[in-house]
């Protein structure tokens, strides 16, 4: 028999392995979190490899459940639990075939490929030789795209008809601009002064060559496919149901990304207890600010364009305004602090009509490429300002940049759960920051908090919508009515919105369900602990161990109020 650390040591070098597979499997993801090796080349999602795909799971599977993890250290033995649940999680994802469903207006993969210039580095001639070969091979990425999205129509699964006729502008928009103008030239205007001038000629030469006569025509292929014969074979019905094994898909779904296994009627009478509980938070502030209820206060809030933005430069001033305020305060609630610089910037223009009103973007652990919040500048005319602040909290700090950037740098952690991703552990915990902005003293006025508690709103009206539409088969004007009779959001995100839950089914669970398990965890601890409860201690065991499933956070929060128990004895 092996004794405990061979088989400790068979376990590091397993991850180790299964890490570097992963990073050659994804040359995107390494490029991402800073690893270059791979920097010249895209992933293979041939449906040929797919299938190889599934069998290196099993395989993998296979090694790591012949790992005995008796006597391992704590964070040992979670490397091993979570490597395989995720495991067996990635195999049975693949028998729903998603994967066949690769675009759609919010996340498909022509705007991910554009938007992943951002994530190159282009500091040395090297990172822009890089790249051309990226370029050079995103027309066959493309064509994979539409062998998945062929098949995808074969076995059923194709994303709403009316959905998939957005990506065609969008693909539109991304060929059109040639050379410098276009989103992959652009690179090529930004050259440094430092290089050769002879290299800085040669490289802005074949990079503009190689987006007009390979990439601009390889989008326009793709648009005219979608436009031609894959939209209009897209789905009527709008709700997971509707797919092959549609309510067997929903619950894996639900299962999968919220990691709970709460019933899909339990969720849709939570969000309608949440958003009852809200909306009479802000009835009660209406009331105090002189309106006869909250309807009254909602249009007064639709009409008044004092509480709307002047510029798209507002928008991205006071963003940053009110990270910089946040920032400053960090030390009083957290023992961990961001390792990694976080920038603010607006979305780019080819995706403003479908990106939501902020989102983030995580940097580099050797902070070489900042964390980023994208701000959608939009039809800024239409955006309302009652939100930002709460939004600021939410994808900058302490959201989802001081979660990521701190897990990104916890050095006993392996690189797999450095850069792990729970939806419910991760937007639980930035739904849960916003709350931490009112307990730092900010929201300094009536409206602005009243604002917290609209985007809390949201968030509830999510469990409604969600399990409305793919578990309970409702139109889109049903969502549509449910979500004007129950929110301050702008048209613009609403329409969005609306759309993002359709497509992306449970994912917007998330929020609501990980940020009232935190704050259940954080009352069991402060009754637990009474005068001995430590905020910044508790923040910190949240936070220390990276992305967690719910139900192994709460065993280490439990742990640790055990712990915090045993030495006030």
């Amino acid at each position: 028999m092996d004794t405990l650390e061979q088989r400790r040591a068979q376990l590091r070098a397993l991850v180790a392995e299964k890490w570097e597979h992963d990073l050659r499997e994804s040359p995107e993801f390494a490029t991402m979190i800073g690893d270059h090796r791979y920097d010249h080349l895209w992933s293979d999602i041939s449906l040929e490899h797919m299938e190889q795909h599934k069998r290196d799971a099993g395989a993998w599977l296979a090694r790591f459940e012949a790992v005995d993890p008796t006597g391992f250290p704590e964070q040992e033995g979670l490397d091993h639990r979570l490597m395989l649940r995720d495991l067996k999680e990635t195999l049975e994802d693949l028998e729903f075939k998603g994967f066949e469903m690769p675009v759609d207006q919010l996340d498909g993969l022509h705007l991910l490929l554009a938007q992943f210039v951002t994530y190159m580095p282009f500091a040395t001639v090297k990172d822009y030789e890089n790249y051309l070969a990226r370029l050079r091979g995103l027309p066959r990425v493309l064509d994979q795209m539409m062998d998945l999205m062929r098949q995808g129509v074969r076995d059923g699964l194709v994303q709403p008809r009316y959905l998939l006729e957005k990506t065609v502008e969008q693909c539109g928009n991304i060929a059109e601009p040639a050379g410098l103008d276009n989103v992959f030239g652009r690179p090529a205007a930004e050259i440094p002064a430092t290089f050769e001038p002879a290299d800085r000629e040669s490289l802005c030469a074949d990079i503009v060559a190689v987006v007009d006569e390979h990439v601009r025509p390889a989008y326009l292929k793709l648009m005219e496919f979608i436009r031609e014969e894959y939209a209009p074979q897209g789905r009527t019905e709008l709700g997971a149901w509707s797919l092959p094994d549609g309510e067997r898909r929903y619950r894996f779904l639900i299962r999968y990304l919220t990691t709970t296994d709460m019933d899909p009627d339990e969720i849709h009478e939570l969000g309608l207890q949440e958003v009852a509980r809200i909306e009479a938070e802000q009835a009660a502030i209406a009331t105090r600010l002189g309106y006869a209820d909250l309807g009254a206060m909602r249009e007064a809030l639709k009409t008044d364009k004092k509480y709307f933005a002047s510029s798209p430069q507002q928008l991205i001033d006071l963003q940053k305004r009110y990270i910089g305020q946040m920032e400053a305060r960090l030390p009083e609630m957290f023992g961990l602090l961001p390792c990694i610089p976080l920038d603010v910037r607006p979305v780019q223009k080819y995706r403003e009509k479908e990106a939501a009103a902020a989102e983030y973007h995580s940097g580099t652990p050797d902070g070489t490429r900042p964390g980023v919040v994208y701000v959608n500048t939009g039809d800024y005319e239409k955006r309302s300002l009652i939100g930002v602040e709460a939004v600021a909290y939410h994808e900058g700090v302490p959201g989802h940049h001081l979660q990521v950037a701190i897990a990104e740098c916890l050095p006993p952690l392996p690189p797999f759960r450095q850069h792990g991703y729970y939806g419910a552990y991760t937007e639980g915990w930035a739904l849960y920051s916003e709350r931490l902005g009112k307990e730092a003293g900010f929201y300094e006025t009536a409206e602005q908090d009243y604002g917290r508690l609209s985007n809390e709103l949201l968030r509830a009206v999510r469990l409604v919508l969600d399990t409305g539409v793919h578990h309970m088969h409702w139109s889109r004007e049903q969502m549509l009515d449910y979500f004007r009779a129950h929110s301050d959001e702008d048209e613009p995100d609403l329409q969005a919105e609306v759309d993002r839950y359709i497509v992306i089914p449970a994912q917007a669970l998330t929020y609501k369900l990980g940020e009232l398990e935190i704050l259940r965890l954080r009352q069991k601890a402060e009754a637990t602990l009474g005068s001995r409860f430590d905020i910044r201690a508790f923040h910190d065991r949240l936070l220390d161990g990276g992305a967690l499933p719910l139900d192994v956070l709460a065993e280490r929060v439990d742990a640790w109020i055990a712990d915090q128990m045993e030495e006030q004895r």
